[in-house]
């Protein structure tokens, strides 16, 4: 007895009159034409169903950009302007040009040296070596003439080469521009208030716009031997740059002299949390440091994570790197204290107002995307040199990820979750520290972790500008080239970072697990 199989497809009916009628509104113009092709698409197993746009394949990108496919319209004008640089090249480029240019005046060079031969004959003298250097000169002419005529006649290579490349674009636009187009039917049917559909005469007068504005110029530059020197470099002036940056340097001087008190009393308090951590880990006996050490990670993280921090640590002292890299784990500490001093409370504040977040956004993203060489200018200016410069450096790059973790983490909490808090009587006080802060601490951890990371990473960077640790022995290696202090001075750092970063981590789940 046979059996018939009843698939899911198959018990789905499709009314094609309401998906014709669908796909009409969508496109506009040529509803019909849209709706047939869609319906093959989505009838047709084959991953890229053979459907041909021949409206497409002549207007090219202009199409995408008259549909709205502005995904289409970039890629297809980018790779059609290629295509049209090397007919450009084909027809009006003069590839030899160059070559031809260094023939001359390597030949015109021989014929000097010739020149002074002859007079060093009539003169009595010996002519072996102008001779010889016109010779070479006369081959090298020679092979530099023939390179300029293969060069030249390469260019009907070139152009062949073009106009194939625009005929196979505009095959492979004419091909997939209807399953493009339906992608962004589908887009439109579940999003129709954010997806273009339609032909829209704006759409198409940017395009033709853009293609102006890319393509001619392109193919100009490339093509033309000696094209003008505005399309190559910008008419910039140095005057405009030199009343720039002399105005931003008095401005700087200005505010570091009226406000010297206020930044030395910045660098004093920074320097107190330095100078304890300092005296703390250096001034204590080693032997109780490393102790000490090995029993936070034993306690915090394991056993495990003891024994790698034992390792690590007689790793540091065996080679004579015990004093620089607590000097390191004082320099991080004190900015990670700081980071974490500032950064949670700022955290929560920004997870809780979201103008306040959206006002501080900007100031974050700055500190995390300028790079530390640019900040450490007004640093050394306004704080001099030394560590606490150093650590306030390192504050600016390494405080954003605890701010922007501890804020995601609060808004992460759920709202079901406080509502039901606040409706047993807790306080705004006690919902932060009983519901909020421990919901949201797999987030605040994480920004702590980064931090340290972060901090960690300022090392080297710190001691440019006169600070100490570890990041001296880096700066030393790559001023001197000693590939060995510097390789071994790195795996230092290393294990620095990885054994602050265990214990943070293995002291945060261990809490997590009880």
């Amino acid at each position: 007895m046979s059996e018939v199989i009843v698939t899911a497809a198959d018990e789905i009916e499709v009314d094609h009159n309401a998906l014709d009628g669908s796909v009409a509104r969508f496109s506009g113009r040529n509803g019909r034409y849209y709706a047939a092709v869609f319906r093959r698409i989505h009838e047709s197993s084959a991953p890229f169903p053979l459907t041909f746009n021949s409206a497409a394949a002549v207007l090219g990108p202009l199409w995408a950009a008259m549909r709205g496919a502005w995904g289409a319209f970039w890629g297809f004008l980018i790779l059609e302007t290629l295509a049209l640089v090397q007919i450009g090249r084909g027809l009006w480029g003069d590839l030899g040009s160059d070559l031809a240019t260094r023939a001359e005046s390597q030949l015109a060079r021989a014929a000097s040296f010739l020149e002074q031969a002859t007079a060093a004959k009539q003169a009595g003298q010996d002519p072996t070596r102008f001779e010889k250097m016109a010779e070479n000169l006369g081959r090298a002419g020679e092979r530099s003439l023939e390179a300029a005529v293969a060069a030249s006649a390469d260019a009907t290579t070139i152009l062949l080469f073009g106009i194939m490349l625009f005929l196979g674009l505009r095959i492979v636009q004419g091909g997939s521009a209807n399953i493009i187009y339906e992608k962004q039917y589908s887009r439109w049917r579940i999003d129709p208030q954010h997806t273009e559909s339609g032909i829209r005469p704006r759409n198409l007068i940017l395009g033709v716009l853009l293609f102006a504005a890319i393509s001619p110029l392109t193919i100009y530059k490339f093509a033309v031997a000696n094209p003008p020197k505005l399309l190559s470099e910008f008419p910039a002036q140095r005057s405009h740059f030199s009343a720039v940056a002399t105005w931003i340097e008095a401005r700087i001087d200005a505010a570091a002299m009226a406000g010297a008190g206020t930044f030395d009393s910045i660098v004093t308090g920074v320097r107190s949390v330095l100078n304890a951590l300092t005296v703390t880990l250096i001034g204590t006996p080693w032997p109780v440091v490393m102790l000490v050490i090995c029993v936070v990670a034993w306690r915090s993280a394991g056993p495990r994570i003891a024994i790698f921090t034992a390792v690590c640590i007689a790793y540091i002292a065996f080679f004579g790197y015990w004093e620089l890299a607590m000097e390191t784990v004082a320099l991080v500490g004190a900015a990670v204290f700081i980071c974490v001093l500032l950064g949670i409370p700022l955290g929560i504040w920004f997870g809780k107002s979201e103008r306040a977040y959206r006002a501080a956004e900007p100031i974050l993203d700055l500190m995390q995307t300028l790079p530390a060489f640019v900040y450490l200018i007004p640093i050394v200016a306004f704080f001099g040199t030394g560590n606490p410069p150093g650590i306030l450096a390192t504050i600016i790059f390494g405080m954003p990820p605890v701010i922007r973790l501890t804020a995601l983490g609060v808004r992460g909490v759920p709202e079901s979750i406080k509502e039901a808090a606040m409706a047993f009587g807790a306080s705004r006080w006690r919902l932060l520290r009983d519901v909020e802060v421990p919901l949201a601490l797999p987030s605040i951890m994480t920004g702590v972790n980064q931090t340290i990371l972060m901090c960690l990473s300022m090392v080297v960077i710190i001691s440019l500008i006169g600070g100490g640790g570890l990041g001296k022995v880096i700066l030393e290696a790559l001023q001197y080239a000693a590939k060995g202090p510097g390789i071994m001075g790195g795996i230092a750092i290393l294990f620095v970072a990885m054994v602050m970063d265990r214990i943070v981590q293995g002291a945060f789940r261990r809490d997590q697990r009880k």
